[in-house]
């Protein structure tokens, strides 16, 4: 089964979306973040963050429940940090969290081009679907129709993400 990681890019692709701000909490500027991450624990070892086009410095992070509390250095007041809501947190895709063998980010897998064993194209990643048991790529062919090929390793063959492809087999 591939693991994927639901971090996305920012259009750029440059820089992967690792969360976003919610509501400010107590009086010192401590802004509520909800990860979009699949690696939480990244969040203690941040120094610094892009928040939308702002390049901010990390002064404290603790947990709370499924989300953090952070307070950035250049929002030291609760009336400042509030006008971050809403906004996401990104890092340079080169500091995404690693992967094991076979696992891909998700937007690492949408954009290729699938193709079965024939060298048949059969069209483009449009989606991944999180079943639970295992991910499906959504597939759109070039007429339209949607294709969906389950993540297991019987199935994709090869996902080749600089080349830009997808070998898969369907059963017999």
């Amino acid at each position: 089964m591939t693991r994927l990681s639901p971090s996305v890019p920012d259009a750029s692709n440059e820089r992967i979306v690792i969360g976003r701000v919610g509501a400010a909490h107590g009086i010192r500027g401590e802004l509520r973040i909800i990860p979009l991450t699949d690696f939480p624990e990244r969040f203690s070892a941040l120094r610094e963050v892009m928040v939308g086009d702002e390049l901010l410095h990390i002064e404290s992070v603790k947990p709370q429940g499924k989300n953090f509390l952070m307070r950035f250095r250049e929002y030291a007041v609760r009336e400042d940090a509030q006008k971050l809501t809403g906004r996401l947190l990104t890092v340079a895709r080169a500091d995404a969290a690693p992967l094991d063998e076979g696992e891909y980010y998700v937007f690492d897998i949408v954009g290729l081009t699938v193709y079965d064993e024939e060298n048949n194209e059969l069209g483009t990643v449009e989606n991944v679907l999180r079943t639970g048991s295992n991910d499906v790529y959504v597939v759109r062919s070039e007429d339209g129709r949607e294709i969906l090929i389950p993540a297991l390793r019987s199935v994709v063959g090869e996902i080749d993400v600089p080349g830009g492809r997808m070998t898969v087999r369907f059963p017999q």
